[in-house]
């Protein structure tokens, strides 16, 4: 029963081909600088709860995050709308990337038998301080067939 490693196996293959993505990481993320030599843009893949359901299946709360850094302009800007950095672009591009692998994860989840999250909710993610990182999180849920236990067996 390795459902946990699968998943994650999938969903890192996912964000590595993605060509606006540098890092994929696992585990939980807490919003501070991750490591100076981190080169942005950062998807991080936490699973955050789980359960069994009469033995027919497994289920996975996922967590996914993509970060980037921010860039702020020194020059001095007048327009208090867009500021002086590129939030509203970091923004835009890590909901795509969200976007492009949602996508595909839910058309490869429906010819897996996996049950996905109809409509996974979507999160701002802007830190500030020590890091100044901008993008998105998506939070949904998977529904997985047990095919490798049976209640019979035990």
């Amino acid at each position: 029963m390795n459902h946990y490693t699968e998943l994650l196996i999938y969903l890192k293959g996912l964000f590595e081909k993605d060509p606006l993505v540098n890092v994929v990481g696992q585990g939980a993320l807490d919003g501070s600088d991750i490591d100076k030599m981190t080169l942005f843009p950062l998807v991080n893949i936490e699973i955050t709860g789980g359960s069994f359901t009469n033995g027919s299946s497994v289920n996975l709360g996922v967590t996914i995050s993509a970060m980037t850094d921010r860039d702020i302009n020194k020059e001095i800007d007048t327009d208090r709308f867009w500021s002086n950095d590129n939030e509203v672009d970091n923004m835009n591009e890590m909901l795509a990337v969200l976007n492009r692998a949602w996508t595909t994860a839910y058309r490869d989840f429906e010819g897996s038998d996996i049950i996905a999250t109809e409509n996974p909710t979507l999160t701002p993610q802007i830190y500030k301080g020590k890091s100044i990182l901008d993008g998105w999180s998506i939070d949904f849920d998977l529904e997985m067939p047990n095919q490798e236990l049976s209640l019979c067996q035990y």
